[in-house]
């Protein structure tokens, strides 16, 4: 956990005082014993009002400035670690705005969430801890020990025997619920996965009637969280009854032998009270340290936990670097024998890909289900970077351009349309802040939303939902293209992002592309033929190979694959007509 807190660096002040006001209290808590004793003796059996007030007013002083200590720590301490908490997850989050996809895929979404929460969650809880207790309990427990021996030392040797019998037993049982609860946050990790999956697949799920075996796993993924967390509290559950046996047990030791002491005039009876006091505080600071202890091996698990994030090194960094290249007007893209694969055990993704498409054409990809379409596409903004090979833009390797300034000039509509919660306007400046309410107009003109969009009761300030779900999937479409239109983008990728429209608006959005956007360098991923076969290229994948590369008319005469294409969308049109 120290790692991390540098991240509280600007809370210094309450690091410091914290603890030390904590310190100033446990003092004041040392003393009250002390001050009972002297007023019970001095005060109490010789009725002695003068004492009585006096040892019973600086207990009240002195627990009034107590409190007070406590509260300003109490302040320091949430200040402290809601600060450390809130700089941490600033730092997580631009730490997975800098992954590329390769990373994202490889953390997946759910433990990204699950550390940014539940783990930064457990290292605030500790620092809190470390502030108010880390320095008191300790200190309360040696204390007391001395204490005892100021008073009497023949009766601070119980003592002596209590501390390492009690400290045996929390040991034994912190070297058994710290793997549990390591335990617990795997099996925590494996639900979030669970539902995850279940909340994001629920159609499909439904549709395969699917439910009741996918509640079943969750059921079974439930009882063994469930169980860890028994197995964690069997073992935490006889903490408080040993420790009430070991105390009572000492207690009546200290009342025993206190009383020995007593009838023989060697202590009084406000000694017996205070060594008994010593004894309680000693043993309950001895259970806040065992649950330091638990506190602190969970935060040292969720520390590895999200050091292991913040250590990623993207394998594409994001705009951490200068370089002197320009981007030009010319937006021509050549793929030069580029190969892919996600990871190093995986088979290639993509082979030796090959083709340019120039400012202001259009390029169709397309290809059986699988081909590596989409990933061929995501490597020109840089989401992967090729395994093999060279792709320039403007005749100059990707890698001499920032992520940032090339993603400032390629906009890219992927297969799933995310509209974010807002409002249409929101969401259309979401890649060009500064566009005006013309920019907006033009875009949804083009991208054919304008229709529905200007009908609405609110127009562009209509609100959104999270995941644009108040929209048709086709309106959604519609408008995330005009989204990417509104950026004004030099390169314009549709990555199956016309699926959704019907073909009258497919070929109309396409003609308006062509017509007011000349000199856009346009690629469209599709596996409906309509929307490709007007390009001025046509690139044809299987299996991650290029099978095919040319105009319509050319691969319906030497691309096996492509013919096969065509031929089953023919058949499939033909029998939608019947």
């Amino acid at each position: 956990m120290f790692s991390l807190l540098k991240y509280a660096k600007n809370y210094r002040k309450e690091l410091i005082l914290g603890p030390l006001f904590k310190l100033f209290e446990a003092i004041f808590e040392l003393l009250l014993p002390i001050c009972m004793a002297r007023l019970i003796d001095q005060g109490i059996n010789q009725q002695h009002r003068p004492a009585i007030l006096f040892y019973g007013g600086l207990m009240l002083l002195m627990s009034v400035i107590g409190l007070g200590c406590v509260l300003i720590c109490q302040y320091y301490a949430s200040v402290a670690s809601q600060g450390f908490g809130t700089e941490l997850r600033k730092e997580m989050m631009h730490k997975i705005n800098q992954f590329s996809h390769k990373e994202l895929d490889e953390v997946g979404t759910s433990t990204l969430v699950t550390r940014m929460t539940n783990d930064i969650n457990q290292l605030q809880l500790a620092l809190a801890m470390l502030i108010r207790l880390v320095i008191r309990a300790p200190f309360l427990s040696i204390g007391s020990i001395i204490m005892a021996f100021y008073i009497d030392p023949q009766s601070a040797v119980i003592f002596l025997i209590v501390l390492p019998l009690f400290s045996l037993l929390l040991y034994i049982i912190i070297k058994r619920t710290v793997p549990l609860y390591k335990n617990v946050q795997q099996t925590i990790d494996h639900l979030n996965e669970d539902v995850a999956e279940n909340l994001s697949g629920v159609r499909v799920i439904r549709s395969f009637a699917k439910t009741h075996d996918r509640e079943t796993q969750f059921i079974a993924i439930s009882n063994n969280l469930a169980n860890a967390y028994i197995r964690v509290a069997n073992w935490s559950a006889n903490l408080n009854p040993l420790t009430t046996f070991m105390m009572n047990s000492a207690v009546i030791a200290l009342l025993y032998f206190g009383g020995l002491s007593v009838n023989s005039g060697r202590l009084q009876q406000g000694d017996v009270l205070a060594l008994i006091n010593y004894m309680t505080q000693m043993l309950l600071a001895l259970i806040v340290v065992s649950n330091l202890v638990v506190i602190f091996t969970r935060a040292a698990a969720s520390n590895q936990r999200v050091m292991a994030i913040l250590a990623i090194e993207p394998v594409i960094q994001t705009d951490n670097h200068s370089n002197d290249t320009s981007w030009q007007a010319d937006s021509a893209i050549k793929f030069t024998n580029i190969s892919f694969r996600y990871t190093e055990k995986s088979g290639a993704a993509l082979q030796n890909i090959s083709f340019s498409v120039k400012k202001g054409q259009t390029l169709g990809i397309t290809g059986p289900t699988g081909s590596g379409k989409s990933t061929l596409v995501d490597l020109i903004p840089k989401f992967y970077t090729a395994t093999s090979g060279t792709i320039t833009i403007n005749n100059h390797p990707i890698d001499d351009y920032t992520t940032g300034e090339l993603r400032q000039h390629i906009a890219v509509v992927p297969q799933v349309s995310q509209l974010f919660s807002g409002t249409i306007r929101s969401n259309l400046l979401l890649g060009n802040p500064k566009a005006t309410d013309a920019d907006c107009l033009k875009a949804l003109t083009i991208a054919q939303c304008d229709d529905f969009v200007l009908n609405l009761a609110n127009g562009l300030d209509e609100p959104v939902q999270a995941r644009g779900k108040n929209f048709s999937g086709g309106q959604r479409q519609r408008l995330t293209i005009a989204r990417a239109l509104v950026a004004q983008p030099d390169i314009l990728i549709l990555d199956d992002s016309l699926s959704a429209l019907d073909y009258k608006t497919d070929l109309a959005l396409r003609q308006a592309l062509k017509t007011q956007l000349s000199k856009l360098t346009l690629i469209i991923v599709s596996q409906r033929m309509s929307s490709i076969e007007h390009a001025n290229s046509i690139l044809v994948l299987d299996d991650g190979r290029e099978v095919g590369l040319g105009t319509h008319h050319e691969l319906l005469e030497n691309s096996i694959v492509y013919q096969k294409l065509v031929q089953s969308q023919q058949q499939t049109t033909t029998k939608g007509g019947e």
